[in-house]
């Protein structure tokens, strides 16, 4: 190696590179002598077309893919399409780079068939370079995720199972809408379907080729996982207008085989199944401000399902919201990972599973904003046993059931492994701390279920709990049912220590004769427990103030850019509505009728102009079945509704779905008029100031067999 100018020089076979400051440079006369695959070009996609690869004037992204991949030689280009490509001079370590100059009304790329996998290391698709793409701009106030302008999706009525597959370390996609990507009947269910899906060498993988047991090294050697991707600034599973798509995708981001994958500034919506997905192995992944909302409709229904290896994934600063099932869902993974800075809401629109569902040992949550959840905040699971996970200085608001629910394994029923089994009872062998999750450890007891305020804004509180373990003092805050012994952990307070006997104290000020507090005990040996029963802040001759209605939410994933807050009418008087209140179905169908799509279509219009109506659908049977079938049948039915009324531009968050079966039927005759009144979705409307609404049945839309 010499030295020139003060520049070092080295010499690789016919190419010479200058290694500088600004790092390795080489020659572009002596760098083209280097074999296609291993130049990095600066390649112009000037093309909304997906034709088959051929010399013309327009140079399309799948021979843009193919230049990168190095299958398609400069010399069978067009000398128009070569114009589009450039040579880069840049460090050998950097790859090529895809741009794009669309004309401004043919931005979406629609394709024929499924593109190549990207296999150039380091490659770059950058849909930011499109004119007009705006940076400084995101589509909410909580997220900097701008909007993007260039659209890849499938052509109408053409099946494509995945969007983008990587299987190259260090590629970027960046500003692109993907969406439209599903398998539904030409493709095999073992073949994952994807917007975005990274994976080793030539997918779709095969899954004979994973080694038993699957544990720690989950292929052979030559199955090396993509490192290094980077996905950001996406919207996936939807448009650049922000609609959910005829055709949803199936998943968002699949993670079958990858290391050190960085997620971050991406929207991911409107997929039938989660958002993100890990497979095999997602070891580091980051998953770092993305805006992860209504997902899972059709299938796995959770914004984030985990499993296989995912030691060191991280999770923070995400809005996670309005998914179906958990925000956060973990099987049977291996190794520990951290989920903290989340707003993690209205999720849950389906089912009542916990906002986030945690298997296997040593995760650490802390500083969530987790609330309006139908099920538990967080929920530890007792099949596997599950322990020493910290969960610390979580706020939860608006929850159905406790804010941290240890599973024990004395509840084995469908629902105690999806939402948690409510209270534990003390631990009165040391048996227990192998029957139940983290150890079993117990939930701190106040002394008095009323602590008297004796001086103004300063109280003094006592207590029990396992011996040295560090207490958590939380404020419940919202609408205390007190019929419950507990609520939601909602403002944390301070953190004291329990001594070796096991009683711990403070003094807490800030707070107010008819505040009402809880507390939550952690030991780094076993975990953090489930909350204490309430205590309320009493006078000294223990009265309190009556109670005051506290206003919920109007349900909202994100803020538009545009709006400080969404206007709320404050007017107490009765809404009456002419809406109907329920749509119909043919007999064993769950599809939406024209006649019902207009029914529908009114509910909408009511919805878009009182956005503090919020509605539950509730789907109903006639008898001539089996339970459990009319149960799934009625389930079915409100989903469509649910989804028609999505595609309205209704979110989702202020839409729940449920199935009565035929429990409740509309008419109790055997004719045919009956049994068509009987299968209906029923639409229930709640307006969160507390006001009464009025309105009309309708029968428009009967469907009454032949």
């Amino acid at each position: 190696m010499k030295k020139i100018n003060n520049s070092k020089v080295k010499v690789v076979g016919t190419l010479i590179c200058f290694i500088g400051f600004s790092g390795e440079i080489c020659s572009q006369a002596i760098a083209q002598s280097l074999p296609q695959n291993q130049q990095n070009y600066q390649i112009t996609v000037n093309s909304d077309q997906d034709v088959d690869i051929k010399p013309d004037r327009e140079l399309t992204l799948r021979e843009a893919i193919a230049i990168a991949n190095g299958t398609l030689a400069l010399e069978q280009l067009s000398d128009v399409e070569r114009s589009q490509v450039k040579l880069q001079l840049v460090a050998r370590s950097q790859g090529s780079q895809i741009e794009f100059n669309l004309p401004s009304d043919r931005t979406t790329i629609l394709l024929q068939k499924a593109l190549p996998p990207l296999t150039s290391q380091n490659l770059i698709i950058d849909g930011t370079t499109q004119s007009g793409y705006d940076s400084q701009r995101s589509f909410a106030q909580e997220l900097a995720i701008p909007q993007p302008i260039v659209a890849i999706a499938p052509m109408d009525g053409v099946e494509i199972f995945r969007g983008l597959t990587i299987v190259a370390d260090g590629v970027t996609i960046r500003g692109l809408s993907i969406y439209g990507f599903n398998a539904i009947e030409s493709v095999p269910t073992t073949t994952p379907s994807a917007d975005i899906f990274i994976s080793h060498k030539s997918p779709p993988p095969d899954t004979t080729e994973q080694q038993q047991p699957a544990k720690f090294s989950p292929f052979y050697d030559s199955n090396r996982p993509p490192q290094g991707v980077i996905l950001e600034a996406n919207w996936l599973g939807i448009s650049p207008m922000g609609k959910m798509p005829k055709q949803p995708s199936s998943f968002g981001v699949y993670l079958f085989n990858s290391t050190d994958t960085f997620i971050r500034h991406n929207r991911i919506a409107y997929h039938e199944g989660s958002g993100i997905v890990t497979s095999v192995r997602a070891t580091g992944t980051q998953i770092i401000e993305n805006a992860i909302t209504s997902n899972g409709f059709d299938g796995m229904p959770h914004g984030i399902y985990l499993e296989g290896e995912i030691a060191n994934l991280k999770i923070k600063g995400n809005t996670i919201c309005a998914n179906d099932g958990s925000g956060v869902y973990l099987f049977k993974p291996n190794g520990a990972i951290a989920i903290g800075d989340n707003r993690i809401l209205f999720n849950d629109r389906s089912t009542n599973y916990a906002a986030i569902y945690l298997m296997g040992n040593d995760h650490q949550i802390t500083n969530n904003e987790i609330r309006n959840q139908r099920g538990t905040g967080i929920a530890i699971a007792a099949f596997p046993k599950s322990d020493r996970n910290l969960i610390r200085k979580n706020t939860f608001t608006n929850l159905s059931g406790l804010s941290i629910d240890l599973i024990s394994q004395r509840h084995v029923g469908d629902r105690d492994f999806v939402t948690g089994d409510g209270i534990n009872i003390k631990r009165d062998s040391n048996f227990r701390r192998v029957d139940t999750a983290n150890g079993a450890i117990n939930a701190p007891s106040f002394l008095a279920r009323a602590f008297p305020m004796f001086t103004p804004n300063q109280v003094n509180i006592d207590g029990t709990a396992d011996p040295d373990t560090e207490i958590d003092l939380y404020q419940v805050i919202g609408k205390v049912d007190d019929s419950l012994p507990y609520g939601a952990l909602s403002e944390y307070l301070t953190t004291v220590k329990t001594d070796a006997n096991g009683k711990f104290g403070a003094t807490l000020t800030n707070l107010q004769v008819g505040d009402t507090i809880s507390a939550i005990a952690t030991d780094p040996q076993y975990g953090t427990s489930e909350p204490a029963f309430n205590a309320r802040i009493v006078n000294p001759d223990l009265s309190v103030p009556p109670s005051t209605n506290i206003q919920l939410p109007v349900p909202a994933c994100t803020t538009p850019p545009q709006i400080t807050q969404i206007p709320q009418p404050t007017s107490p008087t009765p809404i009456t509505l002419s809406v109907p209140r329920q749509v119909h179905f043919a007999l064993d169908r769950d599809n939406i009728s024209p006649n019902s799509a207009k029914v529908l279509d009114r509910v909408a219009d009511v919805l878009r102009q009182y956005p503090t109506i919020i509605i539950n659908l509730a789907g109903h049977t006639d008898p001539r079945a089996s339970d459990e079938y009319n149960r799934e049948l009625g389930f079915r039915r409100s989903l469509s509704v649910r989804n028609y009324l999505m595609r309205q531009g209704i979110a989702s968050e202020r839409m729940t779905v449920r199935s009565l079966g035929e429990t409740q039927r509309a008419a109790q005759g055997d004719r045919a008029i009956d049994y068509a009144s009987d299968r209906r979705v029923e639409i229930e409307f709640t307006d969160i100031r507390d006001v009464e609404i009025q309105f009309e049945s309708q029968q428009e839309d009967l469907q009454i067999e032949k």
